[in-house]
């Protein structure tokens, strides 16, 4: 199964998805990690010039383990519809059952709370500004999805 996470920054979704996976015993396929290791490469100067190929390795990677029969957490803000649809049919061409689950924190002072306070865990990794979540582009969901919100769930 592909169980796929999508949220702005801060929302709590890297929690979530890292308790999940491990609790199922399931591989973490975690965008940031993905897209930090692109930049220490030195393949891209920076986070803003690696367009889509962080998603696409992990699209490679959730479709090799989901032919292994593994369980696959995909962590990653997943913004555009694209992308959701991207993780679905790397779910579906590879025989496997999908969830979408979309965390929210719906309490916004408690939102700019976590975003301004979080310290990163990935080594060199420098997490979004406040500013900069607020102006990320990201699409509303267009199709059922499971929704969790964090602003009102511990």
């Amino acid at each position: 199964m592909l169980i796929i996470f999508g949220s702005l920054p801060g929302t709590g979704k890297t929690t979530i998805a890292r308790a999940l996976a491990l609790r199922i015993k399931a591989t973490l396929l975690r965008i940031d990690s993905l897209e930090h290791a692109l930049v220490e490469s030195r393949l891209v100067r920076e986070a803003n010039e690696i367009g889509p190929a962080g998603y696409m390795a992990a699209y490679a990677l959730a479709a090799d383990n989901l032919r292994l029969g593994l369980t696959v957490v995909a962590d990653s803000v997943n913004p555009l519809t694209i992308t959701r649809d991207a993780w679905r049919e790397t779910a579906l061409k590879n025989g496997s059952d999908y969830l979408e689950i979309e965390v929210k924190c719906s309490d916004p002072v408690e939102h700019q709370r976590r975003v301004e306070s979080r310290q990163s865990d990935i080594p060199g990794f420098i997490p979004p500004t406040w500013q900069e979540v607020l102006d990320r582009e990201y699409h509303p969901w267009n199709r059922d999805h499971l929704v969790v919100d964090t602003g009102s769930l511990s």
